[in-house]
């Protein structure tokens, strides 16, 4: 008898410090939007990922306090667990990190790769200054909010979601030629950001890369109504497979909310071998981009990261492909 009740009393304390820790999640996710959203405040972003980190790791310490996984950090001697301690006594938790590489963790691989790519930045502004960034990458905060929308909901139930509390925040400007150009290039990104954004997008797979759990790019379109009361939405969601969609991306230039897909020379090569063209070298191309002038920006063909290395876009790579067909017997 007198152990049940020490159970029911554990599992109160159990019930009552996850609550608890739901409880300060949502309140740190709440705030994160909430300063992200306000016109007035310039260190946004940077607030945004701290909170957000906060928000995330107390929610998976919630989830691993309901599931009984140990979540504070412990040396195993025989049967007898020595924890961890602070320099004043208070255990040591895991971090977020340390929270997506449990084996048991309930996050999937997208939502892990966005939480783990702002982990990154943490690290990478936490020690200094940056430049303004939260426009540059904020497809990425976006899908952090609503898959922590998706994931409180799916742990704890649809009463904690923050989707009620929260809206679209409304922009007073329209996107001018000069910014289009600053959102596709990304130039004012401080150069450590810059390089650690491509070197984070270049270990993902395509998939991953394009999965909306890892950045939630959408696009706006101004959007003109036939009848009255039909254009009173902001923001119209389409789905990408649709007629409307398809009509879309016809009609309108497309500016999207990402960085644009690079190459080195090296990826080039291979991937013209792995389209029938074995013979094409590194020398061959080298004498391509010279002749065509690639690496002048004005070409629009690729840019420099972090000032160091020429990586080529998409379009360079079709220039090249059309190249190795047209001259189909000098490369097979």
């Amino acid at each position: 008898m007198k152990g049940k009740i020490v159970g029911k009393q554990r599992n109160r304390r159990v019930g009552s410090v996850k609550s608890e820790l739901v409880k300060k999640s949502r309140e740190a996710a709440l705030a994160a939007v909430q300063i992200f959203n306000n016109p007035t405040i310039t260190f946004k972003a940077e607030s945004y990922v701290v909170l957000m980190i906060v928000s995330w790791t107390y929610l998976l310490h919630a989830h691993y306090r309901a599931k009984h996984v140990e979540y504070r950090y412990f040396e195993q001697t025989g049967k007898r667990k020595h924890f961890d301690r602070t320099k004043r006594g208070a255990f040591k938790y895991w971090e977020l990190e340390q929270c997506l590489n449990e084996k048991s963790s309930p996050i999937d691989r997208n939502t892990s790769n966005n939480l783990r790519f702002l982990i990154g930045l943490r690290h990478e502004i936490e020690h200094q200054m940056t430049a303004r960034i939260d426009d540059l990458l904020s497809a990425r905060f976006q899908a952090c909010c609503l898959n922590y929308n998706r994931y409180i909901k799916k742990l704890f139930g649809e009463e904690y979601g923050i989707d009620r509390h929260l809206a679209f925040s409304l922009q007073f400007s329209t996107i001018n030629s000069e910014q289009k150009d600053m959102l596709l290039d990304h130039p004012e990104l401080p150069k450590n950001i810059q390089s650690y954004v491509h070197e984070f997008d270049e270990a993902l797979s395509r998939d991953e890369y394009n999965s909306l759990h890892y950045a939630y790019r959408i696009l706006f379109v101004p959007k003109t109504a036939n009848r009255k009361g039909q254009a009173d939405k902001v923001i119209e969601f389409v789905k990408s497979d649709s007629p409307l969609a398809a009509d879309i991306n016809k009609a309108y230039a497309v500016i999207k909310e990402t960085e644009k897909p690079k190459f080195l020379p090296g990826q080039i090569i291979e991937l013209m071998k792995s389209e029938g063209f074995p013979d094409f070298k590194m020398h061959h191309h080298t004498n391509l981009w010279q002749e065509k002038d690639a690496k002048n920006p004005s070409k629009g063909y690729g840019c420099f990261v972090a000032e160091r290395h020429w990586h080529f876009y998409e379009n360079w790579v079709e220039e090249v492909r059309k190249y190795c067909k047209k001259n189909r017997g000098d490369y097979t």
